[in-house]
């Protein structure tokens, strides 16, 4: 039977797990009561100097006096529980038992704690079931103002189309209500740029537009219920907004002049909305339940150890505190599901629920299969590539095989060793019950498993090296390589096909959500930068060599290098330079403008030095491939040693400080930080030696090994897993330290963005 003690650890919130009951110090606590009352065990077992017919007689009398002298102590519990106000005016309690346990300060010190958590429990309740219900009064209004501004939209629309018909026109495509738009999204994903609202004195404005005046007012439109000042505002602000943008647009009074796509927008945000503080709720009402359970448990086991019958008495007091009692929250939550199945399913419950409580899909052992089974197909295929290669003498440097066919599956292998590494940090995050899906803002129930990440590596590793040995045996038995080099070719183009399929097959949530965000960090200044953007990005500057081989087979094929078995095209002259610059400098570059915009959008300097540190790195790669172009300049040696060793000490320093959150001279733990997730101390001092040892790997490119053009490749690969692998190791403290940062502050909702602002102050 498993312990009570790890049920909790598994069950309770992480980013709440400090205001949780101290179960394990309030069993400390029991077990020093039960270390202090054996000496007086001991000591009345030397009163008795032998045994005696009358020890049964004996038992049975002081049984029963125990029975009658526990009874009145218990009355006398029940009048020593207290209820009391602090200076705050918030409730406490507070047990005294100064007649009951005078001599006992071990069971004085339990129920002190006892009184502590249930304080801390009650404050921390109260103050989370404030943020939701002021949360619920926000989202009521704006609702209001959503179902406002549709009405009025709707009444536009309809006087549009019956001056439109009577003129004979015909309705655009845009105008179709909002009502009809494809939910299917998740409900997460809200618009970035909330829509103004203007103040009440701003409610009416006239715009003028081709010589013709439009007045919009309050009056215009009369609701059922509600004032109709918020979407009045909202609409005049939106057309201000569309006449300024598009002066020359011809306009009829008629026209309607407000965009569908905002107002989905909003609806969208509001659902999203609705669905987080559900969510919140939900977990409110699991934090309630869990500390009910502790309690009891914590009381039934000081019971069994002391002798005494007080859990019965003080969990009445438990059962009468605020967490417990009241229903404030399993209100909201019927509410919010009343509001959202009417506004947001079409009165379909059912429908409402997939979003309000999305199920995830349980891990099936199917998957562990095929893991297996490409994982051993893998390795023979491997194997019989191994082998075949060195019987036709393909890794002499007399071929030109390591120049064509090598890039192309070097790409595919770096590829599947990122997503090895992503797959371990997925279990080992799982385990460590770090919560990824909130900090990268996934959704559960589509969110990648670590199993389905080794499913896909494997299958991807599979094909490719089938690939690569039905090369080798076609170039074997006589066929050209003009003909055989096509193959990787078209394995790169199935890849690219399934990557972009349009079709709800092969898991479309990951790879549609891996294309916005690689859409966000090319674009990287003009997109709000989320987490998960900058995650990725940092990912990115581990991948340079596999963007160099992508633009190597690209200009490979494109150029038609295949049909000559050359390529001497896209490995030499100023194109290959260019490039090469610009591959190496791209991610960083992308990186620096994601901090140039958080510092935009935060105001925070840490974000400006941040940039400073990808700065640093794209000097040091252009010096680097500077001197790969003059290897015999001393000059150049000497600047690639000075901007290495400078991006390298500030990487590091951000990497330990700063990402990891280690270092931290104040430490209760040495030079480490205060919480920590691994509880083994020691992996933290190998990890930091570890990543200092792979952050050095570019003392290769100065030290210049003299190796044949095969080893050449082969170190140059190793140097880029060992990369991979240093990402991978990395990934797991950044989110360690993301998630200790959110556990701080109790950061268990997504704090979705409202529409319409200052609605409070109309």
């Amino acid at each position: 039977m498993v312990k009570f003690s790890k049920e909790l650890e598994a069950q309770l919130i992480p980013e709440w797990k400090e205001a949780f009951v101290n179960y394990w110090l309030l069993k400390k606590h029991v077990k020093k009561i039960k270390l202090a009352q054996k000496p007086k065990q001991v000591q009345n077992a030397n009163v008795d100097f032998g045994l005696s017919i009358f020890d049964p007689v004996r038992a049975l009398v002081s049984r029963i006096s125990d029975h009658f002298r526990n009874a009145g102590q218990n009355s006398e519990v029940k009048s020593k529980i207290t209820e009391g106000e602090d200076d705050g005016g918030e409730q406490v309690y507070e047990t005294e038992l100064v007649q009951l346990f005078s001599e006992e300060d071990e069971v004085k010190q339990f129920f002190e704690s006892l009184d502590e958590e249930l304080n801390k429990v009650n404050q921390f309740y109260k103050t989370r079931e404030a943020e939701f219900l002021k949360r619920g009064k926000q989202l009521n209004k704006q609702l209001e103002t959503l179902n406002e501004r549709k009405q009025i939209l709707s009444d536009r629309h309809r006087k549009s189309l019956s001056s439109k018909s009577s003129a004979g026109f015909t309705t655009p495509s845009y105008m179709s209500s909002a009502r009809n738009s494809d939910y299917s999204e998740s409900p997460t994903e809200y618009c970035e740029s909330p829509i103004e609202t203007p103040r009440k004195e701003d409610a009416s404005a006239t715009v003028e537009k081709n010589g013709v005046n439009f007045v919009v007012s309050p009056k215009e439109s009369k609701m059922k219920k509600g004032n109709p000042t918020r979407a009045i505002s909202t609409i005049t602000s939106m057309l201000r907004e569309d006449v300024l943008k598009n002066p020359k647009k011809e306009l009829s009074p008629g026209t309607d002049f407000i965009n569908r796509k905002k107002n989905q927008c909003a609806e969208k945000m509001v659902r999203g909305a609705f669905v987080e503080l559900y969510r919140g709720l939900g977990l409110l009402k699991t934090y309630s339940s869990l500390n009910v359970v502790a309690f009891t448990k914590i009381l039934k086991k000081f019971d069994k150890v002391s002798n005494e019958q007080a859990s019965a008495i003080y969990l009445q007091v438990v059962k009468r505190s605020y967490f417990l009692s009241s229903d404030k929250v399993i209100t909201l939550m019927d509410e919010v599901e009343s509001l959202f199945t009417k506004h947001f399913a079409n009165n379909d419950r059912k429908k409402a629920m997939k979003f309000l409580t999305p199920h995830q899909h349980k891990d099936s052992h199917m998957l562990t299969f095929f893991v297996g089974l490409f994982t051993g197909c893998f390795v023979t295929l491997f194997s019989v590539y191994g082998i075949l290669a060195h019987l036709c003498g393909m890794f002499s440097p007399t071929t030109s095989y390591m120049e064509t066919v090598y890039p192309v599956f070097s790409m595919f292998a770096l590829l599947s060793l990122h997503l090895f590494m992503y797959g371990c940090n997925l279990f080992l995050w799982k385990s460590s019950r770090i919560n990824y899906n909130f900090i990268f803002e996934f959704q559960p129930s589509t969110a990648l498993k670590y199993r389905d990440a080794f499913l896909i590596c494997t299958s991807l590793m599979t094909a490719v090296v089938a690939a690569m040995v039905i090369h080798l045996v076609l170039l074997s038995n006589g066929f050209s390589p003009q003909q055989v080099d096509a193959i990787p070719g078209i394995l790169l183009l199935m890849f690219m096909t399934l990557l972009i399929c349009p079709l709800n097959v092969l898991y479309r949530p990951t790879r549609f959500c891996f294309l916005r965000v690689i859409r966000n960090i090319v674009f990287s200044p003009f997109y709000k930068v989320l987490m998960v953007d900058f995650f990725m990005a940092d990912q990115l500057t581990s991948q340079i060599p596999l963007l160099r081989h992508m633009e190597s087979t690209a200009c490979y094929f494109i150029a038609g290098s295949f049909k000559t078995h050359r390529n001497e095209m896209c490995k030499s002259g100023k194109f290959f330079r260019e490039t090469a610059y610009f591959i190496s400098f791209a991610p960083y570059f992308w990186r620096a403008m994601q901090c140039a915009r958080r510092w935009y959008d935060e105001s925070d300097t840490n974000h400006l030095a941040n940039m400073g540190k990808y700065v640093s790195a794209m000097v040091a790669a252009g010096a680097r491939l500077t001197y790969a172009q003059q290897p015999e300049s001393k000059l150049w040696m000497a600047i690639v040693l000075v901007t290495s060793l400078v991006a390298t000490t500030y990487q590091l320093y951000w990497d330990f400080v700063k990402d990891w959150g280690l270092l931290n001279p104040k430490s209760k733990n040495p030079w480490l930080r205060d919480d920590l997730i691994v509880k083994n101390k020691s992996i933290y001092y190998v990890s930091i030696a570890f990543n200092f040892v792979l952050r050095v790997a570019w003392l290769e490119t100065v030290m210049r090994f003299h190796v044949s053009p095969f080893e050449t490749r082969l170190l140059d690969f190793f140097l880029a897993s060992l990369e991979v692998i240093r990402r991978g190791h990395w990934n797991f403290y950044r989110l360690e330290n993301e998630h200790l940062n959110n556990v701080g502050k109790f950061r268990a909702v997504l704090a979705v963005p409202l529409p319409f602002r200052d609605i409070d102050s109309d």
